[in-house]
Protein backbone atom coordinates (compact mmCIF):
# COMPACT_ATOMS: atom_id res chain seq x y z
CA UNK A 1 0.00 0.00 0.00
CA UNK A 2 1.75 3.40 -1.00
CA UNK A 3 2.08 5.96 1.46
CA UNK A 4 -0.12 8.74 1.73
CA UNK A 5 1.53 11.71 0.29
CA UNK A 6 0.41 13.87 3.24
CA UNK A 7 2.00 11.57 5.07
CA UNK A 8 4.84 11.13 3.63
CA UNK A 9 4.94 14.95 3.96
CA UNK A 10 4.55 15.03 7.64
CA UNK A 11 7.41 12.90 8.59
CA UNK A 12 9.81 13.89 5.94
CA UNK A 13 8.96 17.99 8.29
CA UNK A 14 8.94 15.70 11.41
CA UNK A 15 12.19 14.19 10.47
CA UNK A 16 14.27 17.26 9.36
CA UNK A 17 12.65 19.46 12.03
CA UNK A 18 14.88 21.21 14.44
CA UNK A 19 15.31 19.66 17.95
CA UNK A 20 13.62 22.69 19.41
CA UNK A 21 11.00 22.45 16.72
CA UNK A 22 9.74 18.46 17.83
CA UNK A 23 9.43 19.93 21.39
CA UNK A 24 7.39 21.96 20.36
CA UNK A 25 5.55 19.67 18.00
CA UNK A 26 5.02 17.06 20.88
CA UNK A 27 3.76 19.59 23.39
CA UNK A 28 0.86 20.23 20.58
CA UNK A 29 0.67 17.09 20.27
CA UNK A 30 0.11 16.24 23.84
CA UNK A 31 -2.61 19.54 24.00
CA UNK A 32 -4.31 18.04 21.40
CA UNK A 33 -4.80 14.81 22.44
CA UNK A 34 -5.74 16.03 25.99
CA UNK A 35 -8.53 17.72 24.45
CA UNK A 36 -9.98 15.17 22.56
CA UNK A 37 -9.79 13.22 25.67
CA UNK A 38 -12.01 15.58 27.73
CA UNK A 39 -14.36 15.92 24.75
CA UNK A 40 -14.31 12.30 24.31
CA UNK A 41 -14.87 11.78 28.69
CA UNK A 42 -17.92 15.00 28.08
CA UNK A 43 -19.37 12.59 25.19
CA UNK A 44 -19.16 9.37 28.05
CA UNK A 45 -17.21 7.65 24.75
CA UNK A 46 -14.89 5.59 27.07
CA UNK A 47 -12.38 4.05 24.44
CA UNK A 48 -12.07 7.29 22.38
CA UNK A 49 -11.57 8.82 26.03
CA UNK A 50 -8.84 6.17 26.93
CA UNK A 51 -6.88 5.94 23.90
CA UNK A 52 -6.47 9.73 23.33
CA UNK A 53 -5.38 9.61 27.22
CA UNK A 54 -3.10 6.72 26.46
CA UNK A 55 -1.50 8.73 23.48
CA UNK A 56 -1.18 12.26 25.35
CA UNK A 57 0.80 9.98 28.21
CA UNK A 58 2.76 8.54 25.58
CA UNK A 59 4.48 12.13 24.56
CA UNK A 60 4.87 13.37 28.31
CA UNK A 61 6.30 10.31 29.45
CA UNK A 62 9.17 10.08 25.69
CA UNK A 63 9.23 14.38 27.24
CA UNK A 64 10.04 12.99 30.94
CA UNK A 65 12.97 10.20 29.50
CA UNK A 66 14.41 12.68 27.39
CA UNK A 67 15.07 14.64 29.88
CA UNK A 68 18.70 15.49 30.17
CA UNK A 69 19.72 16.05 33.94
CA UNK A 70 23.40 16.61 33.98
CA UNK A 71 22.89 19.07 31.53
CA UNK A 72 19.76 20.58 32.81
CA UNK A 73 20.50 20.75 36.52
CA UNK A 74 17.37 22.06 38.77
CA UNK A 75 15.29 22.85 35.41
CA UNK A 76 15.05 19.25 34.49
CA UNK A 77 14.32 18.70 37.90
CA UNK A 78 11.28 20.69 38.02
CA UNK A 79 10.22 19.21 34.14
CA UNK A 80 10.08 15.42 35.76
CA UNK A 81 7.95 16.65 38.36
CA UNK A 82 5.44 18.10 36.55
CA UNK A 83 5.47 15.60 33.95
CA UNK A 84 5.51 12.75 36.90
CA UNK A 85 2.50 15.47 38.16
CA UNK A 86 0.47 14.99 34.41
CA UNK A 87 1.34 11.26 34.28
CA UNK A 88 -0.59 10.62 37.57
CA UNK A 89 -3.06 13.05 36.07
CA UNK A 90 -3.84 11.10 33.10
CA UNK A 91 -3.65 7.70 34.99
CA UNK A 92 -6.06 9.24 37.76
CA UNK A 93 -8.83 10.46 34.91
CA UNK A 94 -8.45 7.41 32.84
CA UNK A 95 -9.10 4.81 35.73
CA UNK A 96 -12.04 7.16 37.38
CA UNK A 97 -13.35 9.02 34.24
CA UNK A 98 -13.24 12.10 35.78
CA UNK A 99 -12.63 14.73 33.28
CA UNK A 100 -10.97 17.51 35.99
CA UNK A 101 -7.43 15.23 36.08
CA UNK A 102 -7.13 15.93 32.16
CA UNK A 103 -7.95 19.21 32.54
CA UNK A 104 -5.53 20.01 35.12
CA UNK A 105 -2.60 18.19 32.80
CA UNK A 106 -4.15 20.66 30.01
CA UNK A 107 -2.93 23.62 31.98
CA UNK A 108 0.27 22.30 33.20
CA UNK A 109 1.37 20.97 29.47
CA UNK A 110 -0.18 24.72 27.64
CA UNK A 111 2.26 26.95 29.93
CA UNK A 112 4.71 24.99 29.22
CA UNK A 113 4.53 24.81 25.72
CA UNK A 114 4.07 28.50 26.10
CA UNK A 115 7.23 29.11 27.89
CA UNK A 116 8.86 26.81 25.23
CA UNK A 117 7.31 28.59 22.51
CA UNK A 118 9.04 32.12 24.21
CA UNK A 119 12.47 30.39 24.63
CA UNK A 120 12.11 28.54 21.10
CA UNK A 121 11.60 31.73 19.59
CA UNK A 122 14.19 34.16 21.77
CA UNK A 123 16.66 31.33 20.76
CA UNK A 124 16.22 31.85 17.41
CA UNK A 125 16.29 35.11 17.34
CA UNK A 126 19.72 34.64 18.78
CA UNK A 127 21.07 32.76 16.49
CA UNK A 128 19.27 35.19 13.46
CA UNK A 129 21.10 37.97 14.64
CA UNK A 130 25.00 35.92 15.27
CA UNK A 131 24.61 35.34 11.43
CA UNK A 132 23.89 31.37 11.61
CA UNK A 133 20.76 29.49 10.77
CA UNK A 134 18.40 28.37 13.58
Amino acid sequence: MAANPYQKYKQTSILSAPREQILLMLYEGAIKFTKLAIQAAEQKKVAERGSNIMRAYDIILELQVSLDHKVGGEIAAQLDQLYTYVLDQYTKANISGEIDPLRNSLKVIENLFDGWKVAVEKYKKEIDEKGGAA
